[in-house]
């Protein structure tokens, strides 16, 4: 199974981008063995439309067209569901095991995710109640990947 993660706004050079390319390259590392062909990052750049509504449907747009058929779909989405770690990682072994050949985080920009994304997506997740930047979620995404894999692998990372 591929992961892809599309994210709209882009992760400048600096400590964030150091972050999460620290996180991709771990999973790639650990992924592998377990039967994950990979992890991709697709940024979408950011509507400079002037009103929300018409941001979410550009946006949109550009989520859906980076979109495999038959693509298994996961929402970052600050109402979605908060669940630990090691149900995100039971979830993606799931995945796996059923034969997705893609999974895709979708994490939306200042605006969140068009309604229609949010309903096409299998689950929404949520990291905490909080609101975070979509740069951050980008960063704790990568981070619970590669925590997901480690519980997989059986890997001491993860302590209970």
């Amino acid at each position: 199974m591929r992961l892809v993660v599309i994210a709209v706004g882009r992760l400048k050079q600096g400590p964030e981008r150091e972050l999460a390319d620290r996180y991709r390259e771990r999973f790639d590392d650990i992924g592998r063995k377990l039967g994950f062909r990979g992890l991709e990052i697709h940024e979408i750049s950011e509507s400079r439309a002037r009103d929300a509504a018409s941001r979410l449907a550009e946006e949109a747009g550009a989520i859906a067209a980076a979109i495999p058929e038959k693509s298994m779909l996961v929402a970052l989405d600050e109402h979605g569901e908060n669940i630990d770690s090691t149900v995100f990682s039971r979830h993606l072994g799931s995945w796996r095991d059923q034969g997705a050949g893609h999974t895709i985080f979708m994490i939306g920009g200042a605006d969140g995710l068009s309604p229609e994304l949010r309903r096409k997506a299998r689950i929404s997740i949520a990291f905490g109640s909080a609101t975070w930047p979509h740069q951050m979620v980008r960063i704790m995404l990568l981070e619970q990947l590669y925590r997901a894999a480690t519980i997989l692998a059986g890997h001491p990372y993860h302590r209970t």
